[in-house]
């Protein structure tokens, strides 16, 4: 009796000792750190609550970029009718990445980011799921040409505005 006893414990000891090697293993291999957001990330899934349909297709899709200074743009991709793709800014500003948080110009995001792997994240933005997918193999021409079309369309500054509502807008007579 006492030996079946003790051989239950070794069981039991075992039994718990492997289940708690496997999942230390697995987290560890997937263990995301702040600097695996930096680089290109292409939307793989674009779902709108209650659909089931992803409007990622080969005529329309979005692209963020995340680079190592805290630069961040968001562009999105698509296709005309005449078959040449335009890329269209949504955004560019800047970005931050912490211990799991992401804060993204200044609004907390969190939610946008989730890092499932050191290759994909998922979010949500108002009503719609996103999943995305790190992108390695993009050629530095095509990023940086993403990040000056961005980069050009961000909001003109306080002293531009002042003066295109001083001599554009305020300045023209109609008769």
């Amino acid at each position: 009796m006492k030996k079946n006893y003790v051989k239950g414990i070794a069981v039991f000891l075992s039994v718990m000792f492997l289940a708690l090697l496997c999942p230390g293993r697995t987290m560890a291999q997937q263990k995301v750190t702040d600097k695996d957001i930096i680089g290109v990330w292409i939307m793989t899934s674009f779902k709108y609550d209650g659909e089931d349909r992803n409007y990622i297709c080969d005529s329309y899709n979005q692209v963020k970029i995340y680079c190592a200074d805290g630069a961040y743009a968001c562009a999105e991709i698509i296709r005309d009718r005449k078959g040449r793709y335009v890329i269209y800014p949504h955004e560019y500003g800047t970005y931050s990445f912490k211990n799991g948080k992401y804060i993204e110009m200044g609004r907390d995001a969190t939610d946008l980011i989730k890092m499932t792997s050191k290759t994909t994240f998922k979010g949500r933005w108002q009503n719609r799921y996103d999943e995305w997918k790190k992108v390695t193999d993009m050629p530095e021409k095509l990023t940086r040409h993403i990040l000056e079309k961005c980069k050009a369309a961000q909001e003109s500054p306080e002293d531009i505005q002042k003066l295109m509502e001083r001599y554009i807008m305020k300045n023209h007579t109609s008769k």
